[in-house]
């Protein structure tokens, strides 16, 4: 009898769908312009690729470390691995596009601006989705998230004060704007926080009475619900008037800085805009509260004010603060449109830049947003996982 061998199949290398995906866009943006040049800060840019932009070997590393970071993205490592080399080529495409702007700036010129370019920022959205698909696998606790949101700032913050991105124009923007910007990101920050407070501080007693009362519930939530409807460039427009007409004819109303434009009805378009969020999430996490755990609590003999502190709230908490994490993401954003009825704010730089057809100046005021709402999203997400109960009898 004759034993026939087969040879064992070759097993495939593994592939990751999302990787394949990341790679190819990173590998689209490297053979797109990798930053631009413009003799003046309103010109059109002359577009660079990577060695363009860039002295030759330094070009030949980043190309390399590209090429190895769509490779670790294709093929199924260790989820580290993954986060580790993200990492490392965002850092990596933000000094290099650092230095492409001392590369491509001529000597002494204070007026030429160099731009970061589509594929660059195409390169950074790729590879800073490979890293939240790491991080995601990882499963990190909120500590850990809040640490590496924090190594992240601390390596922009030791980038920028190393001056290594000076020669961007985003930063010779800033350099001619430095106090105004503080001040502006000053009033954003007082009308994304100051709105947040407010609704917080009103809407979750209105959520709590909408709780309690099935013929409040509706009729609120609709309202709350239609202004949410509204452009947030009409309401701001709709609250010029009256707020104008209370300025001229309330005493006092003025001198509390009440005025038809300006930060009051920004605030006051904010707060609307927040209550639904609140309220919803109010009336939802106190829905979601265990019977068995109310039940108990009455057993005990307890008030029905002491039933709301000490057991229906605590339980409803996570559930409001998440309402709570949509507002001021939402509010960051929002507060952007302020500056159109003089709210001040970073709008300040995006409106005044797309007047002036200076897209560096957009970027200004952009880019700190983005970076802000980032920021506290992620805070707030591990703030909500912090104060969840691992288990919620159901019975």
């Amino acid at each position: 009898m004759t034993t026939v061998e087969t040879a064992s199949p070759r097993l495939p290398l593994a592939v990751d769908k999302l990787g394949v995906l990341i790679a190819a866009v990173a590998a689209v943006a490297a053979f797109m312009p990798f930053a631009a040049f413009r003799a003046n800060r309103i010109v059109l840019g002359e577009a660079k690729g990577i060695f363009a932009a860039l002295p030759g070997w330094e070009a030949t590393l980043l190309v390399l470390v590209l090429l190895a970071g769509m490779a670790i993205a294709i093929t199924k490592v260790p989820t580290l691995w993954r986060l580790a080399t993200s990492l490392v080529v965002v850092a990596l495409l933000f000094v290099a596009v650092g230095q492409a702007g001392t590369y491509l700036t001529p000597p002494g010129d204070r007026i030429a601006r160099v731009s970061p370019g589509g594929g660059f920022w195409l390169l950074v959205f790729a590879f800073a989705l490979l890293a939240a698909d790491a991080i995601t696998r990882l499963k990190l606790k909120p500590w850990r998230r809040i640490a590496v949101l924090a190594a992240v700032a601390a390596f922009f913050a030791i980038l920028l004060a190393s001056g290594t991105l000076n020669d961007l124009s985003i930063l010779r923007e800033y350099f001619n704007r430095g106090e105004t910007f503080w001040r502006e990101a000053q009033t954003h920050l007082e009308l994304a926080l100051g709105s947040l407070v407010a609704a917080t501080v009103a809407g979750i007693p209105i959520g709590i009475l909408c709780y309690r009362s099935d013929a409040l519930r509706a009729p609120v939530l609709n309202v709350l619900n239609a202004i949410q409807t509204i452009p947030s460039i009409a309401l701001f427009g709709l609250l010029i008037a009256p707020l104008a007409w209370v300025a001229a004819n309330v005493p006092g109303a003025a001198l509390l800085g009440v005025a038809g434009v300006g930060a009051a009805p920004a605030m006051v378009a904010l707060f609307a805009y927040s209550l639904l969020p609140v309220v919803a999430n109010t009336v939802v996490g106190l829905q979601g509260v265990p019977p068995a755990a109310d039940d108990a609590a009455r057993g005990m003999g307890m008030t029905d004010w002491q039933r709301l502190v000490q057991v229906q709230f605590p339980l409803a908490f996570p559930v409001i603060l998440t309402g709570i994490r949509i507002v001021l993401v939402q509010n960051i954003g929002l507060a952007t449109i302020a500056a159109l009825i003089g709210g001040g704010g970073f709008g300040v730089f995006v409106f005044q830049g797309v007047t002036q057809t200076a897209m560096d100046l957009v970027l200004l005021g952009a880019v700190p947003t983005v970076a802000l709402a980032f920021a506290a999203a992620v805070v707030l997400d591990a703030a909500v996982e912090l104060v969840s109960p691992r288990e919620i009898p159901r019975d």
